[in-house]
C-alpha cells in the first residue's frame, strides 16, 4: 500500500526501520531561516533527513522577476532527492511543526516530478512529540538511490495561466493566505497588500483541527465543494505569498477525494512584480 496524501503517526511508527521508506523533516520559520535546521539537529524523527525551504526546496530568487520561493532547477533538485535516498519505489513521508504548512511544498514538488508515493504526516512533529514517540539528535543520512522524474506539467500554473483563469467562470483561483492578507488589511511580508482579482479566499489554516491534524475527509470535501461549486479540481489554481502554504490546500483537495489542483508557484510575491497585473483589496 502506498500513501499519497496523509499518513498517521501510528503508521509511520511501524515503518521507522523500513529501508523502503524515507522521512523528510521540513521544519522552517520565516522569521528565523535557520531555526528549523537547529531544531532538526536537536531532535527529529529517527531516520529523517532535513530539507531546508530556501536551500533545498527553492531556487534562486530574482528580485522583480520571481516570487520569493521559485522552484529550483529540476536537475539540481533531482540530485538532492538522489542524495536523500528517494528512488522510484520509496514511500516518502514529509513533516514539519506547522500542520504541514512547509512540508506540503515538498509533497507537491515530488508529485510534480511524478513521485506519487509521498504523504504528509498528519499532525506532524507536534503530534509525534506529544505522543512521546522515538526521537534522535544529530544528522541522519540515507544510502543514495536514483530518482527518475516523470514531470507532470498539469500540476503547475504559470502567471499567464492564472491571469486567464481568474477571468474565466469555468476556472477558480484560490488564495491560501489568511483573510486579513487576502483583504489587504495587512501585509507583513510582501511590499504590496491585496489579492489577485477574482480569487476566492481559502485560508490553508482552515484545513486543520485545533490539534493541528487535518479535518476529516468529509468535512474537507464539504469545504472545498462550497468553494469550487461545479469546477473540477484540475481547473483550480492555489496561491499564497510564495507558493509554499498554497500546496497545503492541494493536499486537502486530494485527500478529500476531489482530485489534483494546480500550484501557482510564483504566487502573490511574483504577481506584484508585474505592474501590468491588477490587484484588489476589500473594504
Amino acid at each position: 500500500m502506498t500513501y499519497q496524501t496523509l499518513i498517521s503517526t501510528d503508521e509511520l511508527a511501524r515503518h521507522l526501520d523500513d529501508p523502503g521508506w524515507a522521512i523528510v523533516d521540513c521544519r522552517f520559520a520565516l522569521d528565523d531561516d535557520e531555526r528549523g535546521r537547529r531544531d532538526y539537529l536537536k531532535s527529529h524523527i529517527p531516520g529523517a533527513v532535513y530539507a531546508h525551504l530556501d536551500d533545498d526546496l527553492a531556487g534562486t530568487l530574482i528580485p522583480g522577476v520571481t516570487g520569493r520561493h521559485p522552484l529550483p532547477q529540476v536537475d539540481v533538485f533531482i540530485t538532492k532527492l538522489t542524495t536523500w535516498g528517494i528512488g522510484s519505489s520509496v514511500q516518502v513521508v514529509v513533516y514539519d511543526d506547522r500542520g504541514g504548512a512547509y512540508a506540503a511544498r515538498l509533497w507537491w514538488m515530488l508529485r510534480w516530478l511524478g513521485h506519487e508515493a509521498v504523504a504528509l504526516l498528519d499532525g506532524g512533529w507536534t503530534k509525534w512529540e506529544r505522543e512521546k514517540r522515538p526521537v534522535k539528535s544529530g544528522v541522519d543520512t540515507r544510502p543514495a538511490r536514483s530518482f527518475v522524474p516523470h514531470l507532470r506539467p498539469e500540476l503547475y500554473a504559470s502567471q499567464v495561466e492564472v491571469d486567464a483563469m481568474r477571468l474565466d467562470k469555468d476556472f477558480l483561483v484560490m488564495d491560501a493566505r489568511n483573510s486579513e492578507r487576502y483583504k489587504g488589511e495587512i501585509e507583513p511580508i510582501d511590499p504590496v497588500a491585496g489579492h489577485i482579482p477574482g480569487a476566492k479566499s481559502a485560508p490553508f489554516a482552515e484545513n486543520l483541527a485545533p490539534d493541528g491534524t487535518f479535518l476529516p475527509k468529509d468535512v474537507l470535501r464539504e469545504r472545498y465543494q462550497k468553494l469550487l461549486g461545479n469546477i473540477p479540481a484540475q481547473r483550480v489554481a492555489s496561491y499564497c505569498g510564495s507558493g509554499v502554504t498554497a500546496a497545503h490546500n492541494l493536499v486537502a483537495l486530494a485527500h478529500a477525494g476531489l482530485g489534483d489542483g494546480r500550484l501557482y508557484v510564483g504566487s502573490w510575491s511574483e504577481w506584484i512584480t508585474n505592474p501590468e497585473l491588477p490587484i484588489e483589496k476589500e473594504d
